[in-house]
């Protein structure tokens, strides 16, 4: 990799436009990540923007490539040439060559019921599959990772929205202690009396019994209850749908087959 920002790509060296290349590139944030780091604290390093020279890792597969990580490279100017190191160069090439990237180590297998040898016998077959997430699942994750790595001071968005409400509630406790310390110097005849003062807190306290009265909590329950069936509602629809649709294809996989020889499931 070569990044040099602040100066533009020759037009010269550049295809007409609605050229189509015959190569597929698949990019993970991952390099991404890395060359700007790199390049930013070059930059942050030497003061002015500065070319950073690095390696690409990755896999081919015909004329599709993926390109998973990288690693910046050591290189001196020699009469206004770069000259990489190689020793470094090979050093990384072999540290990085011990990573399998295999994906997660978790295999998937369907179980299929088949004839071998006459007799009916269970097999499993490893499945391919992919990650699928949603945009809860990433905060969650997001999460979990920064906060299991509290020592570096990073945390999380769902962490400093908790901290700050967690901040609002040891706000308003304190201040609620202040004003009964308040009342009870007042009521002991430690400190004069601020009639501006005790108006406002005999209006903070009249407003209590609105939230304590028979009614909210009568309407705070319902709204309660609602809420919990409706999602044990919905959790029921999605497992009748989900039961509908095995019996569909289960029925498609037994008029095709005949009697039903094979009955598949997932195990993981």
């Amino acid at each position: 990799m070569s990044m040099e920002v602040d100066e533009a790509i020759p037009k010269n060296v550049l295809a007409a436009p609605g050229t189509t290349g015959s190569v597929t590139i698949s990019l993970h944030p991952l390099v991404i990540m890395n060359i700007s780091e790199h390049w930013t604290r070059v930059k942050a390093q030497e003061g002015t923007p500065q070319q950073v020279i690095g390696a690409l890792i990755g896999k081919q597969e015909g004329r599709n490539i993926e390109i998973m990580n990288s690693f910046e490279l050591v290189f001196d100017r020699i009469e206004g040439d770069i000259v990489i190191d190689k020793d470094y160069y090979t050093t990384k090439e072999q540290q990085f060559a011990m990573m399998r990237m295999t994906g997660l180590p978790v295999s998937i297998y369907e179980s299929v019921i088949d004839l071998v040898s006459g007799e009916a016998t269970m097999l499993f077959v490893e499945l391919i599959y992919t990650l699928a997430t949603e945009e809860a699942e990433r905060i969650g994750l997001d999460h979990m990772a920064r906060m299991s790595t509290n020592e570096s001071g990073e945390s999380s968005l769902v962490a400093e929205q908790l901290q700050a409400q967690h901040s609002a509630i040891k706000m308003l406790h304190s201040r609620v202690h202040l004003i009964l310390d308040y009342v009870r110097a007042v009521k002991q005849g430690k400190v004069a009396p601020n009639h501006e003062i005790l108006r406002e807190a005999y209006s903070l306290c009249h407003r209590l019994p609105v939230i304590s009265t028979e009614t909210f909590r009568q309407e705070y329950f319902n709204q309660c209850n609602d809420v919990g069936l409706m999602t044990y509602l919905g959790t029921l629809t999605k497992g009748c749908n989900t039961i509908n649709q095995y019996v569909n294809k289960f029925n498609i996989l037994y008029d095709r087959q005949g009697m039903g020889r094979r009955m598949k499931g997932f195990f993981f």
